[in-house]
């Protein structure tokens, strides 16, 4: 994996609150706007910028891009962003309950992403590639980081927790989750220089998190090689910002599924459809959580069910067949409530499982949805196997917890 330091672009310690917010795809215009009311300084201003205009505007329109560009200039000339003297590596924790994950900030490369070095699980949508490319381009940087995993290595640990150890140049809790974020500044030549020879000897990164951040910023770089009649291959703009995270120290949680109708099926009908194909158990009102791979929870009528899936339903050898996603998407939501495309139906929606059972049965008991299925999270392996045998996982299948926050360091392409 190529790998580089960067002078990154970031708010002085004084204003690292005010600037830090949630990626833009975390939450909609009218969120960022109550987020960023009252404060100039948000990155909202930047990432969001449809909030510098009336409610309603349209967020593709040009003048919405070219307003996050002069907020971006604005930034930078008030001292709000300021661009570090030399380039650097930086570590980035986030601390969700007990739990700590230290991220390495790198620029990556992007012909890795092109030859398949950076392996993604997802597809992406075109339209949300285009915003993003938009965004970069206008912007001339990686506003925001894209979230990588990778097969742990302990002497880069190592380095990582002689710069933990310090005092941290920013140390915050996010009001809005009450996670814990942390950020250092790897300024040693010789640990930099050893970090990008680590990184050189890791054959493969994992998109975690971005999946259009990573194709945008890959496709921006790529046309940035085309309109270069002198490229080297050593320009900013080769590389995109990222955290890169160790698989083992990441937490995967649940993304569960709640359905507006059964199909023209009465609850018995539905609950006797499941039970070809799995174990049907009523749990009562307490809530039901799925205790292992196979075993699903379903909310319907007031009362929890555990579902088994039945020994000769799905395909242990096969890396989308042994998912839990393809077994209740192919066995309950196609074959027994019609819903052929996760992507467009609209009787379907998704659930990320930070909101918790409690939202599932929130969703059902109100009347907005009649049934709510949640699944047994998939594991960092399963990813990393998906990614290393070329497939791509089915829509709505990871939620990676905490999200990183954008506004702590930016890459510009210059």
């Amino acid at each position: 994996m190529r790998i580089k330091p960067f002078r990154g672009i970031r708010p002085p310690k004084q204003y690292v609150l005010q600037v830090n917010s949630r990626p833009y795809d975390v939450l909609n215009s009218e969120e960022a706007r109550k987020e960023a009311e009252g404060n100039e300084k948000s990155l909202y201003h930047i990432i969001k910028p449809e909030i510098n205009f009336e409610p309603g505007t349209d967020e593709h329109d040009p003048k919405v891009y070219q307003s996050a560009r002069e907020h971006f200039d604005l930034f930078r000339k008030n001292g709000w962003l300021v661009k570090d003297p030399k380039e650097y590596y930086y570590i980035y924790a986030q601390t969700m309950g007990d739990r700590t994950q230290y991220g390495l900030v790198v620029a990556a490369n992007f012909e890795d992403y092109m030859e398949g070095k950076i392996k993604k699980h997802e597809l992406t949508r075109r339209d949300k590639e285009e915003d993003r490319m938009k965004h970069v381009r206008v912007n001339n940087a990686n506003i925001e980081p894209v979230f990588f995993a990778y097969k742990h290595v302990d002497e880069l640990d190592q380095i990582i927790a002689k710069y933990t150890a310090r005092t941290p140049e920013y140390d915050f809790v996010a009001q809005i989750d009450g996670f814990g974020h942390k950020f250092w500044v790897i300024d040693d030549d010789k640990d930099i220089k050893r970090i990008t020879e680590l990184v050189a000897q890791i054959p493969a990164m994992y998109i975690a998190d971005g999946h259009p951040r990573s194709a945008a910023a890959a496709l921006v770089g790529n046309e940035r090689k085309q309109q270069n009649p002198n490229h080297r291959g050593d320009e900013e703009y080769n590389y995109f910002l990222a955290v890169c995270f160790p698989d083992n120290q990441l937490n995967i949680i649940d993304y569960n599924r709640v359905v507006r109708d059964l199909n023209g099926l009465t609850e018995e009908q539905f609950l006797k459809a499941l039970e070809e194909d799995f174990i049907v158990e009523k749990k009562g009102a307490d809530i039901y959580k799925p205790a292992r791979l196979h075993n699903f929870s379903l909310y319907l009528g007031g009362n929890w069910y555990s579902l088994t899936a039945k020994e000769g339903r799905y395909n242990d050898q096969d890396p989308i067949g042994v998912l839990d996603v393809t077994i209740s998407s192919n066995l309950i939501l196609d074959k027994i409530l019609g819903i052929k495309d996760l992507r467009s139906d609209k009787r379907i929606d998704f659930v990320g499982g930070i909101r918790g059972l409690g939202e599932l049965k929130r969703r059902v008991d109100s009347g907005e949805m009649k049934v709510a299925l949640a699944l047994y999270p998939v594991t960092m392996q399963q990813i990393i196997d998906i990614a290393d045998s070329g497939n791509i996982m089915p829509p709505k299948t990871t939620w990676f917890e905490p999200k990183l926050r954008s506004g702590l360091v930016i890459h510009e392409l210059d």
